[in-house]
This record gives C-alpha cells, structure tokens and sequence, in this order.
C-alpha cells in the first residue's frame, strides 16, 4: 500500500513536470523567454511542485478510493504577447497534453512487448500510462484554466474574448463542477486509450 502511495505520485510529479517544462520549452522556441529566465525549464520537481496540486490532492484521492489519480504543479509562466505567430499560444498550450500523450505510447508500447519484463516495472509502466492518459484528457477540457480553453479560444474571433475573461474568474469552480459531476464519463474513454495502447483492458 505505502509503495503503492510512493509510486503512484512519484509518477504524477514526474509526469506533471515533464507537462509544465514542455509549455515552457515551446514557449521559449517561440520566442517567450519568460520560464527560462525563471529558471522553469528544468526537470527538476522541487521548482514545479504544488504543495496542494502535487501533494495534498493526489494524496486524498488515492486514500478515498477515488478511481483516477491526477493533480497539478505550479503552472510555467508564460507570455503570450512574446509568441511568435498567430496560433502561438495554442500551440504553446497543446505541448503538454501532447507530452501526457508521448510518455502514455511509450510506456504502452513496452507494456505490449515487455512479455520479459519484471512485473515491477510492468507495475509502474501501467501506472505511467493511465497517469499521463488522465493528465491529457483532463488538460485539453475547454474550461479555462485549462489548456484546452487556450486552444479553443486561439480559434475563436477576437469580440468573443470577453467570454473568455467571464470564465477565467470562474474557471476554478466550473474545473471542480466539471469533476464532480461529468468526470465519469470520460472514463470510457480513459479506459478505451488505454486498451488501444497496451492492448490490455483495465
């Protein structure tokens, strides 16, 4: 159990940071010096960390039977007037969930060929994958703050950026609403990415 608790938010840190530094690393390829001058572009956790998002969340999720592990670090800073061209900030917001989406195909794909492998690291390797699937769907929900809502409203026309604005002051409990209420049905699909990965059923 206690290893268990171990590696489960060792994997979500790990897996959150690889999120948080991969918007600062487009950023910066973009021409957003923000996080590196910060000095967030590191994999080191101890700069990303979120006491409450890192730790305190994935714990009470994990000691309530929750079904789902997932949480958050402190956000990598970003400029969005420094970007260079006109979809900058989508794209800037699509890295994380699309590094979430990296590391689930890689650890699935040696869960599909890791017939030799220990049971161990089977273990983690499924644990990186519903972790970092979780981590991407969430993420590209449209309901600001998430990143979803930057790539949405990238797209959207200028006049409808005061929609925006209304839900940025909301966002946080329309976030919590939103996993309260509709989580469940994205687990379906949670569950089908996984299969379609590993090619096991959860």
């Amino acid at each position: 159990m206690q290893l268990d608790v171990v590696f489960s938010i060792s994997v979500l840190i790990l897996s959150v940071v690889v999120h948080e530094v991969s918007h600062g690393w487009v950023a910066s390829y973009l021409g957003d010096p923000t996080a590196r001058l910060q000095g967030r572009l590191t994999l080191n956790p101890l700069p990303h960390i979120d006491p409450i998002g890192s730790v305190l969340v994935p714990l009470l999720l994990f000691f309530t039977n929750a079904g789902v592990m997932f949480g958050w670090a402190r956000p990598v800073p970003v400029n969005p007037y420094n970007l260079k061209g006109k979809y900058g900030e989508a794209i800037v917001a699509a890295a994380g969930p699309l590094s979430n989406i990296f590391l689930a195909f890689v650890f699935g794909l040696l869960i599909r060929v890791g017939v030799a492998l220990p049971d161990s690291f089977l273990h983690i390797a499924t644990l990186v994958v519903i972790i970092n699937i979780v981590l991407a769907i969430f993420n590209l929900v449209p309901i600001p703050p998430l990143d979803g809502s930057k790539i949405l409203f990238s797209f959207l026309p200028y006049h409808l950026q005061s929609i925006r604005d209304s839900l940025e002051r909301w966002g946080f409990f329309i976030v919590l609403i939103f996993i309260v209420f509709l989580w469940q049905f994205l687990t379906p699909v949670i569950g089908t990415v996984f299969s379609l990965l590993t090619g096991i059923s959860l």
